[in-house]
């Protein structure tokens, strides 16, 4: 299957006063049309600033873009004049972003904004903008749409501003959409909801979509393949099944032993990883998880040493038909389980 969207060794850095912080380092992975890619990771490792370098929405300074490529459909939109990709946002490309507050403008209505969207790319006037904006607020489910469209910001539930954003993102019909932890700060009813309404509408249109989030239960849920990310740096992608069942990387491990399990009773407290995540100013040399891996302790000092030492690449292990990659010297048994 051809990929819609290619990244390619990106690397993304940021000047700070202490030095350059590279939060994203080497960076590859794809996605299909229609497909649904997860990207999961601890905060900090890079999840966002991979997507918002897709739309080249990076601030700079102090972003700084330090290789790479990220080609859509075959153009790479790193190297795309201005003109040429404010086409490609919202009409190719759209995102839904974390916190719908901050990304509506408390100012003007769910009318204005929505206007503002089918009158730049389309050039509807008002009244056939409101007639499909109307429409698009009732696809993502919400009631009485033409009453809300009057209505500002702050005078819906977070649930219905992040339906309005999808609302938004979609009325271009675009063929990838980013969907950056969307619902994060949504009850557990209301999560459900946005998850069927967003599974619903890829089912209709065909979109491609990467889902961006640390809710592991989320990336079962809805993805196809995974990308598991640590301290700016891929260290593992397979298919969603394959991961939960047989993770080869000791962090895909740890991440899933991590998850209360149904019908599993916890007696002692669910495992963690300890430590923290290193510096992305002065990361360390060799495998940036070696010293939180239980693996890595078990090991003897020569292969310790190696951990420590050599970067590790991202390689095909021989699973899941060729799609399953890891980036680890000693990867984890094929044969051990995950489960959810």
């Amino acid at each position: 299957m051809m990929p819609l969207l290619e990244i390619d060794n990106l690397q993304v850095g940021f000047d700070t006063e202490a030095g350059l912080l590279r939060a994203v380092d080497g960076v590859s992975m794809s996605v299909a049309a229609g497909q649904t890619l997860g990207l999961v990771g601890e905060s900090g490792c890079g999840k966002s600033v991979t997507a918002a370098s897709v739309l080249r929405l990076v601030p700079s300074p102090p972003g700084v873009m330090l290789g790479g490529a990220i080609r859509f459909d075959g153009q790479d939109i790193l190297k795309l004049p201005r003109d040429a990709l404010q086409q490609l946002r919202g009409r190719e490309i759209a995102m839904v972003f974390q916190d719908p507050m901050t990304s509506l403008n408390p100012v003007f209505t769910i009318e204005r904004q929505l206007w503002e969207v089918l009158s730049l790319r389309f050039g509807l006037d008002r009244a056939a903008a409101r007639q499909r904006a109307a429409e698009m607020l009732r696809t993502v489910g919400i009631a009485d749409p033409e009453a809300r469209l009057a209505v500002y910001p702050h005078e819906l539930s977070g649930g219905m501003k992040q339906r309005v954003m999808i609302a938004m993102a979609l009325l271009c019909e675009p063929r990838l959409l980013i969907a950056d932890e969307p619902t994060t700060a949504l009850d557990v009813t209301v999560q459900a909801q946005i998850l069927h309404l967003m599974r619903e509408l890829q089912r209709k249109t065909g979109t491609a979509l990467l889902f961006i989030t640390h809710d592991m239960g989320v990336i079962a849920e809805m993805c196809d393949a995974v990308v598991v990310m640590y301290a700016g740096r891929v260290v593992e992608r397979r298919p969603v099944v394959e991961l939960f069942e047989a993770p080869r990387h000791p962090y895909t491990r740890g991440l899933l032993d991590s998850i209360p399990r149904k019908g599993v009773a916890h007696k002692a407290e669910l495992p963690t990883i300890e430590g923290t995540v290193p510096s992305l100013l002065h990361p360390p040399p060799g495998c940036r998880f070696a010293d939180r891996c239980r693996h890595h302790a078990a090991l003897d000092v020569v292969s310790q040493r190696r951990c420590r030492e050599q970067d590790p690449v991202l390689r095909a292990d021989g699973s899941g038909d060729g799609e399953g990659w890891v980036a680890c010297h000693f990867p984890l048994a094929a044969s051990v389980g995950g489960g959810t």
